[in-house]
C-alpha cells in the first residue's frame, strides 16, 4: 500500500498530529444521503467523490452480499470469514471535542491484506472511558472495542452501495484499475437510539 503524502497523509505529519487535533471536516454538499461521512473527507481533500449508487440486496454478488447484508458488526463478520483477526490502518483523522472522524483500512493480522475501506464518524461522548481510550489509540477496529467493553448497541444498515473505485480507494485497498466495489452505509445506535457511529464500509472486489 502506497503511503505517499499525495495519497494518504502520514501519521506523523502536522496535519495528522494527535497532540493538536484539527477541526472536523468542513461542511460540504451532500452528494447523497448514504455517502456521509465519506463525502465530507473528499470535500476537505478537494477530491471528487466517485459515483456511488444505492442498490438492492440482490444486486450484490456473493460473497460480498453475505458480508454486507446483515445487522452485525463488520469486524467479527470479516474475522469469521477470513479466519484471522483484523487491525486498522489509519489514513486520515479529524477531531473536534467529542466528535471524531477517521478514514481507515481494515487489514488482516500477519498478511496485512486489506479487507475493508471505511469512513466513520464516532461520538466519543457516548462511550465509557476505556472504550474511548481504545478508539483514540487507533489500532483496534470499533467492532472489537464494542465487544470487549460490552457496549450494548444495534447495527442498522441504511443503504447498500455500488461504486467504481477511484485512485484513492484503489490505493487504500491495494487494487489496480477501477474495479466495481460494493459496500454499505451503516449506523450504530445505543439503547436510547443515540448515534454511536455513522459509517461507510466498502469491500474489495475479491473476498477469498
Amino acid at each position: 500500500m502506497s503511503d505517499t503524502p499525495e495519497s494518504i497523509p502520514r501519521l506523523n505529519s502536522p496535519e495528522m498530529s494527535s497532540s493538536a487535533p484539527t477541526t472536523a471536516p468542513r461542511p460540504a454538499l451532500i452528494v447523497s444521503p448514504f455517502a456521509y461521512p465519506l463525502d465530507e473527507f473528499y470535500a476537505q481533500a478537494n477530491r471528487t467523490l466517485p459515483m456511488i449508487e444505492q442498490v438492492t440486496e440482490t444486486a450484490i454478488p456473493e460473497p460480498c452480499r453475505s458480508l454486507l447484508v446483515h445487522k452485525d458488526d463488520m469486524t467479527p463478520t470479516l474475522e469469521r470469514f477470513h479466519g484471522r483477526k483484523i487491525h486498522l490502518h489509519l489514513l486520515r483523522r479529524q477531531q473536534r471535542d467529542d466528535v471524531y472522524f477517521r478514514e481507515v483500512v481494515l487489514l488482516l493480522d500477519e498478511t496485512e491484506t486489506p479487507v475493508e475501506f471505511g469512513a466513520i464518524k464516532i461520538n466519543l461522548g457516548l462511550f465509557p472511558p476505556s472504550a474511548r481510550r481504545a478508539i483514540l489509540e487507533e489500532r483496534a477496529p470499533l467492532g472489537r472495542i464494542l465487544s470487549e467493553n460490552e457496549i450494548i448497541h444495534a447495527s442498522r444498515p441504511k443503504a447498500f452501495l455500488r461504486l467504481k473505485a477511484d485512485a484513492f480507494i484503489a490505493n487504500a485497498l491495494q487494487l489496480t484499475g477501477s474495479p466495481l466495489l460494493f459496500g454499505r452505509r451503516n449506523s450504530l445506535v445505543d439503547p436510547m437510539q443515540r448515534s454511536l457511529a455513522e459509517i461507510v464500509e466498502i469491500l474489495p472486489p475479491a473476498q477469498t
